[in-house]
């Protein structure tokens, strides 16, 4: 059964042997594998990690996205760009970058590809003259958490790893699984929240004998890194969570998808791997059963868009991630165009539980009516960012006010994300929305991926929908047209909103790329492009109006220039 594609394998192998992809090298590449050279060109300019020239002797990226942004962000590029410039050190770049994953730390940059957080202008310099004197950066460690998880069967030693997965492969009771599922009301954790027994329950009926299990660990979007805490805390109950899968399924081959700046994760996962496979849970034979799955990992070139699923699909058969079509969908026209089921990494650690504890357990553990657990990651103006395990349908106010301590120096709430940029900016008013799909969903917002991020009085909400739409434009793949020129003129009237250029009609231009965007947009990165500004437009319009009629920022943040 054929996997991820070695041809990104390839072109990583390359890059870290030279810093970049020679043409020479990709030549040889071309001739090696029987690859278009035309279409080895497309893949490696398609992903940011790639390059095609040199890098310069120290690269910096800063991170500016969301919650780096309310922690400094800006200040802190300014301030490096101006004392490098000033230093004459010579052939140090610093430049923004995107989202590094690790909104918790902010504000975060990468020094040479090596992550440091919690950082100032004084430390990025030291990390700066390290690099240039060859000097290999000290960056961000894994810190695993101390609290016992509740989602973790085997915390407290009953019995043995993968038991529930076990017990399957004994039974083959395939049904039953799917039946558990359902009664628990799992759903995908990773922002659309399709029900997970009937997205298996659907691979497992598709027709054909050759199928995949793909975990999503690609998270990407500004505000989310549950899935990174997971990995680096439970990764057992992941690769339990696919290998169930594939054993309901059919499917004899899992693969986990991995953003390329999750590297101490990568280990973590790959040592479980290696340990599940000692334990005989993965290999031809799984306990002894007959039945064959074995897992690998596929580490991801770059790009937000490759979270969406058959982007993520494109890269692992080693094109340009570029989202597909719909329908057909992944359940039956999936990796190779064979029956796939897709979850993210909660989805599959969520499994374990319900199996080994029954769906009523697992669904008692919600309120409000709600079912299940969630994991949040809080960042933003918050005392204590992190990731929290809650009991879905959890109050939002809870959230922030108990779990993550309130806002930084006891100043009063302005606004609050439940899902990163994508799911739009909510008042105080709402604090008490249950989090969980229904309620989010009734208030004009949604669940996501749980990436709440909250926003004190000091943050100017039209200078957060610029900054949340120009991620959007950044990492707008450019396939289709709406995104591609939507999300570049959105950026552009909100700019000149927020710098005192703003007319009555931009309100109009708004609503109607709005409109063409959600409509058009072939997948959901362009849909979600106009959600910040709409929610601001929403529920913060007097903060607008005075940006656009009085030339004024009432927070004090946006640079007014004037007509």
């Amino acid at each position: 059964m054929v996997g991820g594609s070695p041809i990104v394998a390839r072109l990583r192998e390359i890059q870290r042997a030279h810093g970049y992809i020679p043409a020479s090298a990709l030549r040889e590449l071309s001739e090696r594998s029987g690859e278009y050279l035309y279409k080895l060109h497309g893949v490696v300019s398609f992903f940011p990690h790639f390059r095609l020239t040199p890098p310069p002797p120290v690269e910096v990226l800063v991170c500016d996205d969301l919650s780096c942004h309310r922690r400094g962000g800006a200040g802190l590029l300014a301030d490096v760009q101006g004392r490098v410039a000033q230093s004459g050190l010579e052939g140090a770049v610093v430049r923004a970058g995107s989202c590094l994953g690790r909104c918790d730390r902010a504000p975060a940059c990468a020094v040479n590809e090596v992550i440091v957080t919690h950082v100032s202008a004084d430390r990025v310099l030291e990390h700066v003259a390290a690099a240039a004197a060859g000097e290999r950066v000290s960056g961000a460690r894994v810190v695993r958490g101390t609290t016992p998880l509740a989602v973790d069967p085997y915390r407290a030693g009953d019995g043995p790893r993968y038991a529930a997965a076990r017990a399957l492969a004994a039974s083959g009771d395939a049904a039953g699984v799917i039946a558990a599922l359902r009664a628990a009301e799992l759903r995908g954790m990773g922002g659309a929240g399709f029900r997970t027994g009937l997205k298996w329950e659907l691979v497992r009926a598709a027709a054909g004998d050759e199928k995949y299990i793909v975990c999503n660990a690609d998270e990407s979007e500004p505000g989310t890194f549950k899935d990174r805490f997971l990995l680096e805390n439970v990764p057992h109950l992941l690769v339990e969570g696919m290998l169930l899968a594939g054993l309901v399924t059919g499917a004899r081959l899992g693969i986990v998808y991995i953003r390329h700046e999750y590297e101490e994760q990568l280990e973590i996962v790959e040592h479980e791997i290696a340990l599940a496979r000692t334990a005989g849970a993965l290999g031809p034979s799984v306990f002894g059963s007959g039945r064959e799955f074995e897992l690998e990992t596929f580490v991801s070139p770059g790009g937000y868009i490759c979270g969406e699923e058959s982007a993520l699909l494109e890269a692992l058969e080693g094109k340009r991630g570029e989202p597909r079509n719909k329908p057909p969908f992944p359940v039956t026209h999936g990796l190779y165009n064979k029956p796939t089921v897709i979850n993210n990494v909660e989805t599959f650690s969520l499994a374990p539980v319900i199996l080994a504890r029954g769906p009523e357990w697992f669904r008692a553990q919600g309120k409000a009516g709600a079912c299940g657990l969630k994991f949040v990651a809080i960042s933003g103006d918050v005392v204590r960012p992190g990731v929290y395990e809650i009991g879905m349908g959890t109050p939002a106010r809870e959230v922030i006010f108990e779990q993550a301590g309130g806002i930084t120096g006891g100043r009063p709430l302005k606004a609050w994300a439940p899902s990163g940029p994508s799911s739009g900016f909510l008042p105080p008013s709402l604090l008490d929305t249950p989090l969980d799909f229904d309620s989010l969903a009734k208030a004009g917002s949604m669940l996501g991926s749980g990436a709440l991020v909250a926003l004190s009085d000091e943050a100017c909400m039209l200078d957060m929908a610029l900054n949340a739409v120009r991620f959007f434009r950044n990492e707008s793949c450019g396939k289709c047209v709406p995104c591609r020129v939507g999300s570049a003129k959105m950026v552009e009237i909100l700019t000149d909103i927020a710098r005192g250029r703003g007319r009555p009609e931009h309100l109009g231009m708004i609503d109607d790329l709005s409109h063409a965007l959600i409509q058009t947009s072939i997948c959901g990165l362009g849909q979600v492009v106009p959600m910040p500004i709409r929610s601001v437009l929403t529920h913060f319009r007097d903060e607008v109006d005075e940006h656009l009629l009085r030339q004024r920022c009432p927070a004090r943040v946006c640079t007014m220039l004037g007509r």
